[in-house]
């Protein structure tokens, strides 16, 4: 049943691809307008759906499983440091591919998706691995692009979205809960998110030489391993923590796995743009996850009811 309304939603969502597409395609909006959607979505949208998600009814089961949801994305993400070190050594250098297949696009995704698929309470539990993806995009992931670029302990604590989180773990540990002026606010905010995002991903597809981008080897390779290796080898790394005692705790270690296999980090069309690094390739690496995942999550979603 998961994986059914998990294939609704990917559809779904594909569907405001192909708008923003055609949208950009009859000149209605210019490439150049994802730019402004982009920060919108980051700097507006996000952070109203992260508030979102920490207004919610406490209880202790609720705290654990987020302190459950926050270990896994931790440790997903060491294993995921250290198959950077030997893709790096074994594979390719190219930043734009190592950024892509290390960091998935749960930023614009697992919220709506978690939203439509389980309910709008298991939401927190995605807050836990979009926290723990930013410290290590602006430490880790900036570093990729330029190697002048230092870890700012800084740059992480400022940003609007640990902002929103650090907000949001005030919120539950003292009880407090969303004004409902604010919450009225923050609601139609945060639901926008999602589709945005899949606007802002048509408007860039429309500029690409899919032909050109289409004969690469290098894009199949990489979506393969964005899509299909890292999957898997997370899915290994929630097998081995499925023991932990938490109630609930299969749905949470899924919220985290859905947030893994998700597509190519959007975050890395903008690093790629910022530091000249090829951002056409960045796009097409984008653009191509984000369709082959409507094949890629429910197959894994099927499996994962399998092994964990």
């Amino acid at each position: 049943m998961i994986s059914e309304l998990l294939l609704y939603k990917i559809l779904q969502l594909f569907c405001f691809m192909i708008l923003g597409f055609i949208l950009c395609k009859l000149k209605i909006v210019r490439h150049s307008d994802s730019a402004v959607l982009s920060k919108i979505s980051l700097y507006l949208f996000m952070p109203a759906a992260i508030l979102n998600a920490f207004d919610f009814e406490q209880t202790e089961d609720t705290r654990t499983g987020l302190l459950l949801a926050f270990l896994v994305a931790i440790a997903i993400h060491a294993v995921l440091y250290l198959l950077d070190t030997a893709y790096r050594r074994c594979i390719t250098k190219n930043p734009v591919e190592r950024a892509s297949v290390m960091y998935s696009n749960a930023g614009n995704l697992i919220i709506p998706i978690v939203s439509f698929v389980l309910g709008d309470e298991w939401v927190i539990f995605s807050t836990a691995f979009i926290s723990v993806q930013l410290v290590f995009i602006w430490s880790h992931g900036i570093r990729l692009f330029s190697s002048t670029e230092k870890f700012s302990i800084k740059k992480i604590l400022l940003n609007v979205n640990i902002i929103a989180i650090a907000i949001g773990l005030i919120m539950m540990l003292s009880g407090l809960r969303l004004p409902a002026f604010v919450k009225g606010v923050t609601s139609p905010l945060g639901d926008m998110l999602g589709t945005v995002g899949m606007l802002i991903a048509g408007i860039l597809a429309a500029r690409i030489d899919f032909k050109k981008a289409l004969a690469d080897k290098r894009l199949y390779r990489t979506a393969l391993f964005r899509m299909a290796v890292y999957p898997a080898i997370a899915l290994g790394v929630l097998k081995l923590l499925s023991f932990i005692p938490v109630a609930e705790g299969e749905k949470i270690l899924l919220i985290t796995f859905l947030a893994t296999m998700t597509p190519a980090a959007a975050t890395v069309m903008q690093f790629a743009q910022l530091h000249d690094q090829d951002a056409d390739y960045a796009t097409a690496i984008n653009i191509f996850t984000t369709v082959i995942c409507i094949v890629t999550m429910p197959l894994f979603v099927t499996l994962y009811h399998f092994v964990i």
